[in-house]
């Protein structure tokens, strides 16, 4: 009988145990690679995961979108818009969804999704925006509060990711 309890008590902490391990860890199972932002004005890239490593670059665009390819504990790699590669930690990214005007020439930011759409303004290549949504080829976007459809093809940050969620 207590053989018996003993057995069950034990096996009850090594669930407990288990769940406290596996939990976080299930925090992390997102597919990669997935689309975060920059969540600060100043955000430090590494060469490696951890702050002993030293800064490569110093990015100063809250909201830069950059593709997480890679994840380790506290830490993500990613990838900008130019092909750099590096070390960022995961509470400096915010995994809201962000954009930035590529290409060459203004990008039309139009009122409706689609080509027929009224022009409501004009955005530089290198404009940040946020992504609300996009489908047939035009995302949603929000810049500094204005609101107005961009063309997936003209944004770094709109093609869909097996992590996107």
């Amino acid at each position: 009988m207590q053989i018996t309890r003993f057995i069950s008590m034990l096996s009850l902490m090594l669930m407990l145990a288990a769940a406290i391990v596996i939990a976080p860890l299930s925090a992390q199972d997102r597919a990669l690679p997935y689309w975060a932002a920059l969540r600060y004005e100043q955000v430090n890239m590494r060469v490696g995961p951890s702050a002993e490593y030293p800064v490569t670059w110093v990015y100063q665009r809250k909201g830069l979108p950059v593709k997480v390819i890679r994840v380790r504990e506290g830490w993500r790699l990613v990838e900008d818009h130019e092909g750099t590669q590096g070390w960022i930690a995961s509470s400096q990214l915010d995994p809201a969804r962000g954009g930035m005007v590529i290409g060459k020439g203004t990008a039309e930011v139009r009122a409706e999704a689609g080509g027929s759409g009224a022009i409501k303004w004009r955005a530089e290549p290198g404009v940040v925006a946020r992504l609300k949504t996009c489908r047939e080829g035009w995302c949603e976007v929000d810049i500094d509060g204005r609101k107005g459809w961009i063309s997936a093809a003209r944004l770094w940050g709109s093609q869909p990711l097996p992590g996107d969620e």
